[in-house]
């Protein structure tokens, strides 16, 4: 099932915080370099697992090819920006899990691949001056070989709605500008990604 088409933002309105169930708005009260008391707004997820560094993992897949490497990507429609938005894989991470164990785990419920994991990154923040969200990002690579990623069928949630798409790692800047042209969200993940790409083309390393 697609994700475009479907769903439409109805309205927006106040959250009182005894509805929230995934997040919470909290006033940080700190002392600058100066020693001047300031006050900062942000938000807090509610949701990460005891005991564990991070909120959840992002997945870097990539698809070995005769005409080269290529990206799993996703279009998922996001309230918060009312937008279909461009995606690596991704999700919270389960109570116990490594974050290797929870990108393998996403990417067959969200993609239907299986993968083998290469490496992770450290813990990343997603926006540090609004949130205390953070993961890791794992990369890993997709064998087509493999009897399981023959015919990949994703295992998603009732509310899920998750369009999987390839793309040629060597294309993926030029992608990300098709793509915000006709009207998608670009996520900063997939966007940085390019970037560091089109620069290592750039100055050759």
């Amino acid at each position: 099932m697609t994700c475009e088409g479907i769903s439409q933002l109805i309205s927006t309105e106040p959250l009182p915080e005894k509805e929230a169930v995934w997040t919470k708005l909290v006033k940080k009260i700190y002392k600058d370099p100066n020693g001047v008391t300031r006050i900062w707004e942000s938000a807090e997820r509610t949701t990460r697992p005891t005991n564990c560094d991070i909120d959840g993992v992002s997945i870097v897949a990539i698809v070995e090819k005769k005409t080269g490497p290529e990206i799993v990507l996703q279009k998922q429609y996001r309230p918060p920006v009312d937008k279909v938005v461009i995606e690596l894989p991704a999700g919270l991470i389960d109570e116990g899990e490594t974050a290797e164990e929870a990108a393998v785990r996403e990417l067959r419920e969200e993609t239907g691949y299986v993968a083998e994991v290469l490496e992770t990154s450290p813990v990343m923040f997603n926006d540090p001056g609004f949130c205390n969200t953070n993961l890791r990002m794992v990369h890993v690579t997709v064998d087509m070989n493999r009897p399981e990623n023959q015919d990949p069928r994703p295992q998603l949630e009732e509310n899920e709605f998750i369009e999987v798409f390839l793309v040629p790692l060597a294309d993926l800047w030029e992608e990300c500008i098709k793509f915000e042209a006709q009207g998608y969200a670009i996520d900063a993940r997939i966007a940085n990604l390019a970037e560091g790409i089109e620069i290592a083309k750039k100055f050759r390393f």
